[in-house]
């Protein structure tokens, strides 16, 4: 049997001792963090290798955007996907390790809560009714779906959303509880949205929340809930996030670039690859891209290195103009 020639090459090598340098090896881009954003950059990796022709490999990993941070903050990774802003505590990490990032908000999210198609009673649910669900104390007391609303049935609820890691919790939390993470344990909890998915699907008592874009890749599969949060209900959509209807769960995406890998001509490269073409592959994976203004500014403040964030540690109701303000100002 012939072997080829870098078979043989290391057989010897191990025979002598010898230690084998493998050069030629492909630049990686590192990202991790938020599943909700996954699907965004995921499409922007997979583009930009094939433009790349293999030069260039990109990982993309989905840890929750509070395990991204910690992996961020640890100098472990190129760029973070966020679905929010840094939280002080992140920022103290950041800087307790001398890492500096570039904040760039890259699209706009409306945070989908999700019912079985078979449910017919909960199309409309008002924020105090999901808080009434959501909050600590209703651990182990609000089990059944009329505690919630006497109208519906008496059956019990079983309940799917994002785990601790995962900043759509935080985010969550923090706009109908309000304070982030504060939330009942008794629930499913996944950082893998496909997961809450198959959970609501195959139950007609459940309840769930996750990203739109896991909703509508599910549309058929599981229904979203109209929104109350006193002037009716709202469905999530393109016009509800850009007119600032749906509240309070409309929330701006972010990747969070570490300073001293934009040095390195593949992350730079990537980024710049990204800003360009995330308008369309944004509205491909069923998020809202924000204005090409955004878009550009974050290439100034690569091309700057202009570090640092401009949310102060809150994240929720920040509408598509204070993005706007905010980064033209920082």
């Amino acid at each position: 049997m012939s072997y080829p020639m870098s078979l043989k090459v290391f057989a010897v090598a191990l025979l002598f001792g010898s230690s084998i340098t493998i050069t030629n090896a492909s630049p990686i881009v590192k990202i991790d963090g938020s599943s909700t954003v996954f699907p965004i950059t995921e499409a922007v990796a997979e583009d930009f290798q094939k433009a790349k022709r293999g030069a260039v490999r990109v990982t993309v990993g989905i840890a929750g955007t509070g395990g991204g941070f910690k992996k961020f903050c640890r100098n472990e990774i190129d760029v973070i996907n966020a679905s929010r802003p840094i939280t002080t505590g992140e920022m103290e990490a950041c800087k307790q390790t001398g890492v500096h990032y570039i904040e760039m908000p890259i699209a706009f999210d409306a945070l989908t809560v999700v019912v079985n198609p078979k449910n017919s009673w909960s199309k409309t649910i008002t924020v105090s009714e999901l808080k009434k669900i959501w909050e600590p104390e209703a651990q182990g007391k609000i089990t059944h779906w009329n505690q919630i609303n006497p109208q519906w049935p008496d059956k019990k609820i079983k309940l799917y959303g994002a785990g601790a890691d995962s900043g759509t919790f935080e985010y969550f939390t923090e706009a109908v509880v309000g304070k982030a993470k504060s939330s009942r344990g008794d629930y499913t909890a996944s950082e893998d949205d496909n997961v809450l998915v198959q959970g609501v699907a195959s139950d007609i008592y459940a309840l769930g929340f996750f990203g739109y874009a896991y909703y509508i890749e599910n549309s058929k599969r599981i229904h979203a809930v109209a929104v109350d949060n006193g002037n009716g209900g709202i469905l999530p959509s393109a016009d509800s996030v850009k007119n600032n209807s749906y509240k309070p769960l409309s929330r701006p995406l972010f990747i969070y670039v570490n300073a001293k890998s934009t040095e390195k001509p593949e992350v730079n490269e990537f980024i710049n690859f990204y800003m360009k073409n995330a308008p369309e592959l944004v509205k491909e994976v069923k998020y809202f891209p924000l204005s090409q203004k955004i878009y550009d500014l974050n290439i100034e403040h690569l091309n700057k290195k202009k570090v640092g964030t401009v949310f102060k540690g809150t994240s929720s109701n920040i509408q598509l103009e204070d993005i706007l303000i905010l980064e033209s100002s920082h």
